[in-house]
């Protein structure tokens, strides 16, 4: 079974190994940094979930579970 960004918990972190989604969304996702061998560290997640604040290359970035179930992570 693939290990998502959407599976990490606060305080963990992972490299990215391939994000699934196409087009626009994946495109959205590169141009914040979210691309392949890019470590990512979970900062916190929304009391219902969505979305998921993550750390990226320095900087905080929140994403919907939506994108982030779309990210496998190493």
């Amino acid at each position: 079974m693939e290990k998502t960004l959407k599976a990490l918990k606060p305080g963990q972190s992972g490299k990215i190994a391939m994000i699934k989604c196409k087009g626009a969304v994946r495109r959205r996702l590169m141009d914040m940094g979210v691309v392949k061998g890019t470590e990512v560290y979970v900062e916190k997640i929304a009391p219902l979930g969505d979305p998921i604040e993550v750390k990226v290359k320095g900087y905080n970035l929140s994403l919907r579970k939506e994108d982030a179930k779309n990210i496998i992570m190493e």
